[in-house]
């Protein structure tokens, strides 16, 4: 072994960050929570964003906090998987409360309220030894990474690398008011333009040396090209498009769960993008979640949402068996656990959590 790849696996196995990918074996993981999660404002962003039959919701009920029997029951449904994970060995991290009935204010722009601490994937992105925080395109979520502070310092004491993306200015001129869903696919294709780089780590998934990314109502070119220039000619960002009028977060459209096992929703890929070609290609069935259920920021093919904990090992909500059927013909092991409730906040397993720490290296799944 030369002495410079030996000193960067020695940085690796001391760091308390590393993370190449969705599926080597898990040791360490950040898990959101929902109590005191508050409402946006219905503003351009969560407009292009929110399914178009929670208008009203939005609209009449914003600042207010979501439902408390459904905050009571998701946090019952994340102590649960909590339970799993530190069962199986992993160490599991937790946000700190904050409150989000506060308004805050910055030169360009007011916001009557926070939202949540609920999706740490939206927020912090792990490539190798590093985590990296997002600049997020919503108002509302602008100061939602102070509830990490304590886990991100953490972190940096036991040898993680801490980087922050430019924090975005967002003013009124950062989106587009001409988009809906009606005109996807036409100019103005997505809610926010180029004025400068935003993204959310969730429209990035991680394939070791290749990583895919999707443009969105949150992610723009700018955001891909910061990032692409931050990590460096050692890994290759693929950008992925699919049929989505709400485009926002690719891991309900295109999840790779294993080397050459890719599972995707087959109303959004209508090619598989010729990377994965030679791979095993599931298509994930509908969710059975009732029509009557709550979904206020996501559609129901939020059920394709699920988490690795190796190769193997796949949590899955535990209604939906056609999804846990099609991966245990494919050869997966599934751990049920219940999550419908916090289906409801717009996320499932992998939205829920960020990866810190799997055990394994640098690999390229691809020829190339």
């Amino acid at each position: 072994m030369s002495a410079t790849l030996e000193s960067s696996v020695k940085t690796e196995t001391q760091s308390a960050v590393c993370s190449y990918n969705e599926w080597d074996t898990l040791e360490e993981v950040i898990v959101g929570v929902v109590e005191g999660s508050r409402i946006p404002e219905y503003d351009h962003s969560v407009k292009a964003s929110a399914p178009t039959h929670q208008a009203q919701f939005f609209q009449t009920q914003a600042g207010q906090s979501f439902p408390e029997e459904i905050i009571e029951k998701a946090s019952e449904e994340l102590n649960a998987f909590v339970k799993i994970l530190e069962q199986s060995g992993v160490k599991v991290s937790r946000p700190d409360s904050i409150d989000h009935s506060k308004s805050y204010s910055t030169p360009h722009w007011n916001c009557k309220n926070g939202m949540y601490q609920a999706m740490p994937r939206d927020l912090l992105l792990v490539i190798g030894n590093e985590i990296i925080e997002s600049p997020l395109a919503w108002r509302s979520r602008h100061y939602e990474i102070n509830a990490y502070r304590s886990i991100l310092k953490d972190l940096f004491n036991r040898g993680g690398r801490w980087e922050s993306a430019p924090r975005p200015e967002l003013p009124d001129g950062f989106y587009e008011n001409g988009y809906t869903e009606t005109n996807f696919g036409v100019e103005p294709e997505f809610a926010i333009n180029e004025y400068e780089p935003t993204f959310d780590a969730a429209d990035f998934i991680r394939c070791g040396r290749d990583i895919f990314a999707q443009q969105s109502n949150v992610t723009n070119e700018a955001g891909i090209r910061w990032l692409e220039r931050h990590i460096g000619p050692k890994f290759r960002i693929h950008r992925l498009k699919f049929e989505d009028t709400h485009p926002m977060h690719i891991d309900a459209s295109l999840m790779p769960l294993a080397p050459g096992q890719l599972l995707v929703n087959p109303l959004r890929v209508k090619e598989i993008p010729e990377m994965f070609k030679n791979w095993n290609i599931m298509y994930a069935p509908p969710s059975t979640l009732p029509e009557s259920h709550p979904l206020y920021m996501t559609s129901s093919w939020i059920s394709m949402n699920v988490f690795m904990m190796d190769q193997k090992h796949v949590v899955v909500e535990k209604h939906e068996i056609p999804t846990i059927q099609l991966l245990e013909r494919n050869g997966f092991e599934v751990i049920a656990c219940e999550f419908r409730n916090f289906y409801s906040f717009g996320g499932g397993f992998h939205c829920a959590t960020c990866d810190v720490r799997r055990n394994g290296s640098l690999q390229s799944y691809f020829p190339g």
